[in-house]
């Protein structure tokens, strides 16, 4: 599974992003999918994801401004981001949950100035 991750930048607070992540590969094998990020001198967090069971779960710092989603059709999920803040500085990356194994993609980098 290879995933390739776009759409970071530098927006001011209160502007908005939108991540993809494209999945290629032997997708069949991903059960679960979903948005991390990376701050510096941080570890990484979850942001959102998409569960095996197809519900969604937030980070309490961004729920309400940002939404996964996904277009099967396509093999991408998205993270669209609102209301962006400072403190949502980081390097985004996507993974995949396959059984005995979590794929990640290159991350991306978004910076929100005040």
């Amino acid at each position: 599974v290879q995933l390739q991750a776009s759409g970071g930048g530098l927006v001011q607070a209160g502007g908005s992003l939108r991540l993809s992540c494209a999945a290629s590969g032997s997708i069949s094998s991903i059960y679960t999918v979903g948005w991390y990020r990376q701050a510096p001198g941080k570890q990484r967090e979850l942001v959102a994801v998409f569960t095996s069971g197809g519900s969604t779960n937030y980070a309490d710092s961004v729920k309400g401004r940002f939404t996964i989603s996904r277009d099967n059709a396509k093999n991408t999920v998205y993270l669209q981001m609102n209301s962006l803040k400072p403190e949502d500085t980081a390097v985004y990356y996507c993974k995949a949950g396959a059984i005995g194994y979590d794929y990640w993609g290159r991350g991306t980098q978004v910076t929100v100035s005040s």
